[in-house]
């Protein structure tokens, strides 16, 4: 599993998969999260400004990302 290192308390859904480098573009990021293929916590989330915090689970075509404070 990947670790993410964010600065800020929380970062959207959306943004992480960008930001981790997964999508490549916001309008991509919407998709497949809308798509329901984005997992959070072991769920299909399908909402893209889902907070995620320190500690979160980020599932998408097989890579696992945790969410860490930098």
């Amino acid at each position: 599993m990947e670790q993410i290192a964010i600065t800020t308390e929380f970062i959207k859904l959306d943004a992480f998969l960008k930001f981790a480098a997964l999508v490549g573009t916001g309008g991509e990021a919407k998709q497949v999260i809308s798509d329901g293929l984005v997992g959070v916590n072991g769920e299909t989330c399908t909402m893209r400004g889902k907070k995620l915090y320190p500690g979160d689970r980020v599932d998408f075509q097989g890579a696992v990302l945790e969410v860490v404070k930098a």
